[in-house]
């Protein structure tokens, strides 16, 4: 794991201000914001679910994220891959989970008890696919960005932000790129507190 040079850690009460200043500290730097912010995505849970598929080969570390939602039951994601030189937008999710729908846009690789990948050739059919299953609840997009995150730096990256929480939080935006990465997180209840902490390699 990068042990991180430098770090800033800022707090707000106001949901606008915490916002603007994670858009301004992420620059064109590849970022997921989550689809509503009141609902977030555990940290610690996104963590874990990374090297675990590490562990076990599912999602590769050139792969990159346009979409996830993860709770302490479940998870679904978009990944960007290539594959034979082509770039393929990949739904893997649960199958139980998700409503009953016909897939017209993707190819269907496997659909098993209680897991489901679907291939799209285009962004826009998989994260629709994607927001079908999952109705957005708990989810993060990538957006306001050029490029999705590649998943070497979400793993870079979570673990430092991660020890550097005082209380269990829900990720709000995370921006993330080969030398730094910022994230805003919020409580998951009670009033409004909003903390950004940003990570990096000394320039």
């Amino acid at each position: 794991m990068t042990i991180p040079q430098t770090l800033a850690v800022r707090s707000f009460s106001d949901r606008a201000e915490a916002l603007s200043h994670f858009i301004l500290r992420a620059g064109e730097a590849p970022r997921l914001i989550a689809f509503d912010d009141a609902v977030g995505c555990p940290l610690d849970i996104a963590l874990a679910a990374l090297e675990w598929t590490r562990a076990v080969g599912v999602l590769p570390d050139e792969d990159m994220l346009h979409a996830a939602r993860l709770t302490s039951e479940t998870a679904a994601a978009v990944i960007e891959r290539k594959i034979d030189g082509q770039r393929q937008f990949i739904y893997l999710g649960p199958r139980l989970d998700a409503p009953p729908m016909d897939v017209f846009e993707g190819k269907v690789l496997f659909d098993e008890p209680g897991v489901k990948a679907v291939e799209f050739s285009q962004r826009a059919h998989a994260v629709a696919h994607f927001l079908r299953a999952t109705s957005g609840a708990g989810a993060l997009l990538a957006l306001l960005g050029r490029r999705a995150p590649e998943l070497r730096h979400l793993r870079r990256w979570l673990g430092p932000i991660l020890g550097e929480l005082d209380m269990p939080r829900m990720l709000v935006g995370g921006w993330f790129a080969a030398s730094a990465a910022g994230c805003l997180l919020a409580t998951p209840d009670g009033e409004p507190d909003y903390r950004y902490i940003e990570v990096g390699l000394e320039s």
